[in-house]
């Protein structure tokens, strides 16, 4: 990887040192450096009457939750000093990073989610990065092809004809990273963090799966 958490001080004193750093550059230079992840700049929403996305377009789908069709995305192992340069050159982008490279994505309701994670880290299961959106769902990080197998999956395991609400995301997908607001909603949040031996080889979502189905349909029949 590009840099060590050292490096991210540097880059944080260094930045007070010369003036306001352009907003978001040292989580970019985290997300890049430490992570290994790709960052995607991506559009942001203001609320007011209704709600309206920088990318400017009328009826836009995605208010403030798509990438920036005109930047380009900041590799892994981008420098501190690229990411930096790269983030000046799009101040108040939001932060995206995109699924099916170096994770897919299970997503679930933010109280199914926490009851799973309770219960996984009990049962003392690899785990990778959660994180919270503001409107409560909660996205767990799993390895990359899951969104290809999610069906095999839930047969194998009896859950095809369950109605759960979980879904995955993979390839072309794109989730906001905290602390970037999302939509216009509020920031992103972690409920697990991302760590240096789980960020880059998130668990197989097979681990997961079970755990997380069970928990989404407990807790749709309790509701």
């Amino acid at each position: 990887m590009g840099f060590t958490i050292g490096g991210i001080r540097d880059l944080r004193s260094s930045s007070r040192r010369r003036g306001r750093a352009p907003e978001y550059a040292t989580t970019v230079a985290e997300y890049t450096g430490l992570w290994g992840w790709d960052v995607v700049p991506g559009a942001r929403a203001s609320r007011g009457g209704r709600v309206v996305c920088s990318c400017g377009a009328v009826g836009c789908p995605s208010p403030g939750a798509h990438p920036l069709a005109f930047a380009p995305p900041v590799p892994a192992g981008a420098t501190l000093d690229a990411a930096a340069a790269a983030w000046a050159e799009v101040p108040g982008a939001a932060v995206l990073l995109p699924v099916g490279r170096s994770f897919d994505v299970l997503e679930v309701a933010e109280t199914a989610g926490r009851y799973a994670l309770a219960r996984l880290e009990r049962m003392g299961l690899p785990l990778g990065p959660v994180a919270l959106t503001p409107h409560g769902r909660a996205l767990f990080f799993v390895a990359p092809g899951a969104s290809a197998e999610l069906p095999r999956l839930l047969y194998r395991m009896g859950w095809d004809d369950a109605r759960l609400d979980l879904r995955c995301l993979g390839p072309g997908d794109h989730i906001t990273a905290p602390p970037s607001d999302y939509a216009g909603l509020g920031p992103m949040r972690w409920l697990r963090p991302p760590a240096l031996d789980t960020a880059g080889r998130p668990p197989e979502a097979r681990l997961l799966l079970g755990t997380l189905a069970y928990i989404c349909h407990r807790t749709a029949v309790s509701d």
